[in-house]
């Protein structure tokens, strides 16, 4: 069993429940959603706090499923210093050795439009986040909060991939991550997951989170490669046995 920080916020806090809407994950569900005020920004000391029950950053809002008879979504993190990459993951690593990484801001990009635009029109067209647009973006994946980060992907000055991360006192927290399509045999979603576990190390940031994983959900199998794997049960982060 892992070690559960305990962090605590200064102050009171107001949350607030969505109506019940359709489920993005499972179909034929409903789902709830948890959210901070949003008159409240979301700043670090909340944020850490809230991170280690299970709420998620998306642009302003803090948030976390709340669904009556489901708990079917499971906040899921990576213990950094346990882990160690499987073979596929070692040869994904080789593969990706000629990438050059380089941090930025969460701020808007026209260059990092134009790849997530492509990315959403070709790999999630059936999702609610199609059709891209500039406000979507926007809202979503930039913040003016030095905590919010970019990390690019280039080949020869080429981007191949961005993905947004949150560094927390504890971890870093994977927002989300959009890549070049046609590039199919890099894995660049893996090796961007990686490459937050490297930089976790050598910041020596304990966790890497991976937001919620859901046991029926296809899409999600891909976080059970990452071993060893936590999930959060109630207040505690628990060894999350392999299906």
């Amino acid at each position: 069993m892992s070690s559960n920080t305990s962090y605590q916020p200064d102050r009171d806090l107001r949350f607030f429940l969505t109506v019940p809407h359709a489920c993005s994950y499972l179909e034929g569900r409903e789902a709830t959603t948890l959210f901070l005020d949003p008159q409240e920004s979301p700043g670090q000391g909340v944020y850490d706090s809230l991170a280690l029950l299970g709420f998620r950053r998306s642009g302003r809002h803090l948030y976390r499923p709340h669904c009556e008879g489901c708990s079917a979504c499971i906040s899921v993190r990576i213990p950094v210093a346990e882990f160690s990459p499987n073979r596929t993951q070692r040869r994904l690593l080789r593969r990706n050795a000629d990438l050059t990484l380089q941090l930025r801001p969460a701020i808007y990009d026209p260059e990092h439009y134009a790849l997530y635009a492509r990315y959403i029109r070709t790999r999630h067209a059936d999702g609610d986040m199609y059709p891209p647009s500039h406000e979507q973006y926007r809202t979503f994946l930039t913040l003016d909060q030095p905590y919010a980060r970019l990390l690019e992907f280039r080949l020869a000055g080429r981007l191949l991939a961005v993905t947004a991360f949150d560094r927390l006192d504890h971890g870093l927290s994977a927002i989300y991550t959009f890549f070049d399509p046609d590039l199919e045999r890099r894995s660049l979603g893996t090796f961007a997951v990686l490459s937050l576990i490297d930089l976790a190390h050598r910041r020596d940031l304990p966790h890497v989170y991976l937001g919620y994983w859901i046991r029926e959900c296809r899409k999600m199998a891909y976080k059970q490669s990452f071993q060893p794997l936590e999930r959060l049960e109630g207040r505690r982060w628990q060894r999350l046995i392999p299906s």
